[in-house]
């Protein structure tokens, strides 16, 4: 372990917690040299136990001697940078509540036809730009056996310090890939038809399904598509779709937010069939 104290927070090597934009740290001109900010001792903990290789670790001196078995997962060479807590919190901004921060190498992200292989279900995120909604999306697809998710290039990115730390790291756990403009929808659409997938619209239109229909339940593959968090699914991607579907409500609230939504989605196509097929 290599603990080194830092009294100055405009330090250099603390630029990847602070002072690089999402962008930067994403490198699209390079995406092996691509970092993420991983947040909370869970997440980091997950994104270890999948192999996400870590590069240094920032924590404020008051929290190291809690952070010992963590910091002894690490590789000697990863430097432990340590701040006294009111330097680190003008560091980064806010009181920091959860454990350390990690700066990690950004994984590889498949190709699409690689996280479709051998999968049943599927969530399909278009236009969501609520970086803590995609976090929850992927935290209950990884709890309610969603097998993949696809996210379109309208979406926010899953590698987002703040979705990192809503997913409590499930965004390293369940397989994803990111969508080609060019192939959004109809090829993609083309494509989940090809490998077996029935293509479900959450979406509030006339003559939907309810959630619950036994059809759905039957359906041996399906991928189940979320839309923006204010307008939904865009009209060409409701048209590429097979089917509409929505969750029946009462006292006349007509949907849910797309994090909680797709929990409920999930818990009824994806977790129930997961249950009966272990039984």
């Amino acid at each position: 372990m290599t603990t080194i104290r830092v009294d100055d927070e405009a330090d250099e090597r603390l630029a990847p917690y602070a002072r690089l934009t999402e962008h930067q740290l994403k490198n699209r001109l390079d995406e092996s040299r691509g970092m993420l900010v991983c947040e909370s001792r869970i997440a980091i903990e997950v994104a270890l136990a999948e192999g996400v290789e870590p590069l240094s670790l920032l924590t404020d001196e008051g929290h190291i001697d809690a952070q010992r078995d963590l910091i002894a997962r690490l590789a000697p060479d990863v430097p432990v940078y340590v701040l006294p807590r009111e330097r680190l919190q003008r560091l980064i901004g806010f009181r920091l509540e959860r454990g350390p921060l990690c700066a990690m190498r950004r994984p590889r992200t498949p190709p699409v036809e690689e996280v479709l292989e051998g999968a049943r279900s599927v969530a399909v995120l278009e236009g969501l730009v609520d970086v803590s909604n995609v976090g929850a999306v992927f935290r209950s697809a990884a709890a309610l056996d969603v097998d993949a998710v696809l996210v379109a290039p309208t979406c926010a990115d899953p590698y987002v310090r703040r979705a990192v730390r809503v997913s409590m790291g499930t965004v390293f756990q369940v397989p994803w890939a990111r969508v080609e403009k060019d192939a959004w929808p109809r090829a993609t659409m083309a494509l989940l038809r090809e490998r077996g997938f029935t293509c479900c619209a959450m979406a509030l239109e006339e003559g939907a399904l309810a959630l619950d229909d036994p059809s759905l339940a039957a359906l041996d593959r399906v991928a189940l598509l979320f839309g923006c968090e204010g307008t939904g699914l865009t009209r060409p991607v409701i048209e590429a779709c097979d089917r509409t579907v929505v969750i029946p409500m009462s006292h006349g609230v007509d949907s849910l937010n797309v994090a909680a939504s797709s929990a409920v989605a999930f818990w009824e196509l994806c977790h129930k069939r997961a249950r009966r097929a272990g039984a």
